[in-house]
């Protein structure tokens, strides 16, 4: 939950709207605002394993919005957690990688949005965005990335 998140009273005062925003399928800049470690109960294609929710912000054109996206934690799911962690910039390829949680929120990268349209418990047509993948960050962004941190000792010409 977020520092500005709480529990409202029954007499509390809102003002609030919804502020969801359905972006079209394509490509967009993303910034990680958030990290949840959850537990997955298990089904058919995967048995009970760790979560990380990490919460996905977009700014496009057509308005802002924030995808919940889940990376479970498990060696069927490994290339998955590798294409997010080369897509924040914090792993090469052909590299193994310790993940680092605490280096997440704010890291930035690009994906492939997609909408997936799905029933609810009332049998109502709902639609929400998705991420179908992450791409690999260009050699500048990966540096430009990289948290200030991880910076030390790299080389910036003009950057004292």
């Amino acid at each position: 939950m977020s520092e500005f998140e709480k529990e409202l009273g029954w007499d509390d005062v809102i003002e609030k709207e919804s502020d969801f925003t359905l972006l079209p399928a394509g490509d967009y800049d993303f910034t990680i605002t958030g990290f949840e470690r959850a537990r997955y109960e298990g089904g058919e294609k995967l048995p009970p394993c760790n979560k990380a929710v990490v919460s996905i912000h977009i700014d496009a054109p057509e308005g802002s919005t924030t995808i919940q996206h889940n990376l479970f934690l498990h060696s069927k799911c490994e290339g998955m957690l590798s294409a997010f962690f080369i897509g924040i910039g914090q792993k090469k390829h052909g590299e193994p990688l310790r993940m680092n949680w605490n280096n997440v929120i704010g890291a930035k990268g690009r994906c492939k949005v997609y909408i997936d349209t799905w029933k609810n418990k009332n049998g109502e047509e709902m639609q929400s965005n998705r991420i179908k993948k992450f791409y690999e960050p260009s050699p500048a962004q990966t540096v430009s990335q990289a948290p200030a941190s991880s910076q030390a000792g790299v080389f910036t010409p003009g950057k004292f």
